[in-house]
């Protein structure tokens, strides 16, 4: 069994995620390969007819009440006053931006291995669509140096980039601690009731990982998905995602697709499968995805939050009585991770328990 994330994708072959790719940027007219004659059958949704995504103030007294009234009805939503400071926000996009513009090259010295995690490369969720996402990804999974280093050797510039994606890591590792209580302790969960969290619900050994996105101004965006349409695998996602819109995310109940705005100094918050399961699905997992437009590049900065590698994640026996029996199955984030990449958004269907079949008399 894999001990570390990292060694959970060591077996998983999928060498479509390794091939040379295009440069977006250079790009005049939409190529075959990136054209997609659908985007599936959810309508898009008109912004102003539209209920919006909530917008939690992290500083308000009811923020627990919020945060899982949003948790419940939506599995997204915005926090405000959350503690991490506009500046390393705006640094972080920086130097993303920076990073994404260096030439093909160059990039090539950090593309992301065939078992390996970090480094340059396409989604993940590319090899279950038939063409290619309008996209570029930086995946960092523990210390950036060993991957920077070969593109700015010896330069200060690398060192720049290290501190400011460590000082993220740190600020949203924070953060994603202090929501994830929020989100439990809205229905009834203290840290006693999760033995793996530590005597002060720290969470050490909590995995974490930090993606970087760039979606390139496209010719034709009506014909381009920058994002395929997933759930996310973690407790729990934080995303920056500057003030480019793109984002739209698809309630389980919901009328279709509903684009999530900018605003500024904001976070977008959404729940992920390991948080559905331990919730013993009070929480949605929800579908989101991203759009690109023609006129800028958008930056987006995601960090997923999820428990040690191989420790089971279940339902929280609290929330599991008689009349709520257990939805899920025990999983580690390892095992999850390999059933995604053979099932994709079935994976959870494969965790399910079974329902009870009552007795004939």
């Amino acid at each position: 069994m894999p001990t570390e994330l990292s060694d959970a994708f060591k077996s998983m072959s999928a060498p479509d995620l390794y091939r040379k790719q295009l440069d977006l940027t250079s790009i005049k007219e939409l190529p075959d390969s990136h054209a997609w004659s659908t985007f599936g059958d959810r309508p898009c949704v008109d912004s102003s007819m539209a209920e919006p995504v909530p917008v939690v103030d992290l500083s308000d007294h009811n923020a627990l009440t919020l945060v899982g009234d949003a948790c419940k009805s939506w599995g997204v939503f915005q926090v405000i006053n959350h503690g991490v400071p506009v500046s390393l926000l705006e640094a972080v996009e920086d130097v993303g931006r920076n990073l994404f513009a260096l030439p093909a090259e160059l990039k090539e010295k950090a593309t992301r291995p065939p078992d390996g995690f970090s480094g340059f490369g396409q989604p993940r969720i590319a090899p279950f669509f038939d063409k290619q996402m309008w996209y570029e990804g930086f995946t960092i999974l523990g210390s950036p140096f060993e991957l920077v280093s070969k593109l700015w050797p010896e330069d200060e510039y690398c060192t720049k980039f290290c501190e400011i994606s460590e000082e993220y890591d740190k600020q949203m590792k924070q953060l994603a601690n202090k929501l994830l209580w929020l989100m439990l302790g809205s229905l009834g969960i203290t840290k006693d009731d999760v033995e793996w969290a530590g005597p002060e619900g720290q969470l050490e050994g909590a995995h974490a990982a930090l993606q970087l996105n760039s979606y390139p101004a496209c010719p034709e965006p009506d014909k381009a998905m920058g994002l395929a349409e997933h759930t996310d695998s973690s407790f729990l996602t934080i995303l920056y995602q500057g003030t480019t819109s793109g984002l739209q995310v698809a309630a389980a109940d919901g009328p279709g697709w509903i684009t999530v705005p900018p605003l500024p100094g904001a976070l977008v918050i959404n729940i992920g499968d390991l948080l559905h399961i331990l919730s013993n699905a009070a929480f949605p997992s929800v579908l989101h995805r991203a759009m690109v437009n023609n006129s800028k590049q958008r930056i987006s900065v995601a960090y997923f939050y999820g428990p040690p590698a191989t420790i089971p994640v279940a339902p929280i026996p609290k929330l599991v009585d008689s009349s709520h029996p257990p939805v899920y199955r025990s999983v580690t984030w390892s095992e999850f991770l390999a059933a995604k990449a053979k099932l994709f958004n079935m994976a959870l269907s494969s965790v399910r328990m079974a329902p009870e079949t009552e007795s004939s008399e």
